[in-house]
């Protein structure tokens, strides 16, 4: 029935733009799904260091390990943050779009728009709720069809850039440091293992197994 309308009526703006604000608020709620499954495993990570620090059975070594998967976690949790405030800016210039449609009796393509798309719909955590949101789009004529490079071909590492030594070494010091603050323990060197005669063998080859599995979970 409702093909059959659509061969003689034009869509309904009012229910296009509820379509488009319905797919944007599920986008939304979905970054905000991985964002606090990314702080839980932050908390997990930042456990997995201080554990490491003590244990008599790791190298400094495995500690910078973990701390680099830190360092992962937190570029991945800043990037679903900034797509957050992309989202947010596409539903605000939809919902302009549709209220200068009122005004003119037509709508306008938005390069902005289409900027945002096609840079949120190459997120692994948004491909299929996004390809939708975007048909919605150039349904409404607020983008133009996008391009298949503009697609997503599958799911983007994360590189550690040249900056990332840096970066890890700021968030072994942090984390140590704060320990240190506790305890009042003075390390030999930072960011080496701490000798305690009494601590129990610490499996991190296991947390960090594990804690790499939660990571692979969040990205597909």
């Amino acid at each position: 029935m409702e093909s059959i309308k659509a061969m003689f009526w034009k869509p309904d703006p009012a229910a296009q733009l509820r379509k488009c604000n319905q797919l944007i608020r599920k986008n939304t709620r979905e970054l905000d799904r991985h964002v606090v499954n990314l702080r839980q495993l932050e908390a997990k990570t930042r456990s997995l260091i201080l554990q490491s620090s003590k244990s008599r059975h790791n190298t400094p070594q495995q500690t910078r390990t973990l701390a680099v998967e830190l360092v992962r976690i937190r570029r991945q949790s800043t990037r679903l943050t900034t797509s957050r405030a992309q989202l947010q800016s596409v539903m605000m210039q939809v919902n302009e779009a549709f209220s200068v449609r009122k005004i003119e009796g037509s709508i306008r393509a938005s390069t902005s728009v289409m900027k945002d798309v096609n840079s949120l719909v190459r997120l692994p955590e948004l491909t299929g709720t996004m390809r939708e949101l975007s048909q919605e789009l150039m349904k409404a004529g607020i983008i133009e069809e996008m391009m298949d490079d503009a697609l997503p071909s599958g799911e983007e590492e994360l590189d550690m850039d040249e900056d990332a030594e840096e970066e890890v070494d700021k968030v072994l010091s942090d984390i140590l440091a704060g320990r240190m603050q506790k305890t009042g323990e003075v390390p030999s060197e930072v960011p080496a293992a701490v000798a305690e005669p009494e601590s129990e063998p610490f499996a991190d080859e296991v947390g960090l197994e594990d804690m790499r599995q939660r990571l692979a979970i969040l990205k597909s």
